[in-house]
């Protein structure tokens, strides 16, 4: 069975290149100068390259999230723009939600000042500090004010415990590039072939963030590496897919080849996963699935 995605999300040459050919699929025309210059500043904030921020530090939520993240939200907007959904996005529009995905999680990434541990330990707050550094860094970039509130507005999303209803949205679209930035969020990460072996690895910074602020061991919502395993269908089954189909308005749908009920690569390939999950389950004892 061929890998998905079909193109290596650990280099980020070859995701740029796909991007652009999607982002072209919307206007052959379109100047992608923004997404040019908001991807290479990621990658250099990533890479500690900027300021005083250093290397991102995690193993979950490191820079190839964002780079899955950044390649399913211009598969939405191509295929979005070939379903002629309405309201429509401006070009200008499309690369504001570039850029949004591009910060969505540059709060993980720590300053000289944050001390000790890793930046796993901002997962609660992760989303408001995301927001603050894509405000701080992106009206160097000609982002203008009103779309800095575009761009925060779809980091705020991409909170698990964000109402959407509350967010205070101006328009249509800037609600709907909120809920495609949130939608690939979900999608990039749940839906790449390593997936089921990064569970592990996502407990641990959940672990160190709960550490971090305190959370009494019985409040925690996961008490081991292999609870969350356990959880996780459930998780995609009973809170992701629930989200998709109201808060989301279905614009995962816009994966689909052809729109709107052909076969969605994202979604089966979750489904994949969470079949390989189970499995896991059902052939590890727990101490197993912890060591």
């Amino acid at each position: 069975m061929p890998t998905f995605p079909d193109v290596d999300t650990r280099d980020a040459d070859a995701v740029s290149a796909r991007i652009r050919e999607h982002l072209w699929d919307i206007d052959p025309n379109g100047d992608i100068k923004l997404f040019e210059d908001v991807y290479a500043l990621a990658g250099e904030m990533f890479r500690g390259e900027v300021g005083d921020f250093r290397p991102v530090d995690l193993k979950y939520h490191d820079y190839q999230h964002t780079l899955q993240a950044s390649l399913c939200m211009a598969e939405i907007l191509a295929g979005r723009h070939r379903a002629q959904a309405t309201p429509s996005f401006t070009w200008r529009q499309c690369m504001i939600g570039m850029a949004a995905v591009l910060m969505h999680d540059s709060g993980y990434i720590q300053t000289a000042a944050d001390g000790p541990g890793t930046g796993a330990k901002f997962t609660y707050t992760h989303v408001l500090r995301s927001a603050a550094v894509a405000a701080s860094v992106l009206p160097k970039l000609g982002v203008n004010l009103a779309e800095i509130d575009m761009v925060v507005n779809a980091i705020r999303c991409t909170g698990a415990r964000s109402n959407i209803n509350s967010l205070p949205f101006v328009c249509d679209t800037d609600e709907l590039i909120g809920m495609c930035v949130t939608t690939a969020d979900y999608l990039g990460q749940m839906a790449a072939d390593d997936y089921p072996e990064e569970l592990e690895i996502l407990y641990e910074e959940l672990k160190e963030s709960d550490d971090y602020v305190g959370t009494p061991v019985e409040n925690r919502l996961f008490s081991s590496a292999s609870d969350l395993i356990r959880k996780t269908s459930g998780f995609w089954r009973h809170f992701v897919l629930p989200k998709f189909e109201s808060d989301f308005r279905q614009v995962h749908q816009f994966l689909a080849q052809p729109y709107p009920h052909g076969p969605n690569p994202y979604i089966d390939a979750v489904e994949r996963n969470i079949e390989k999950i189970n499995q896991r389950i059902a052939t590890l004892a727990p101490e197993s699935i912890d060591s």
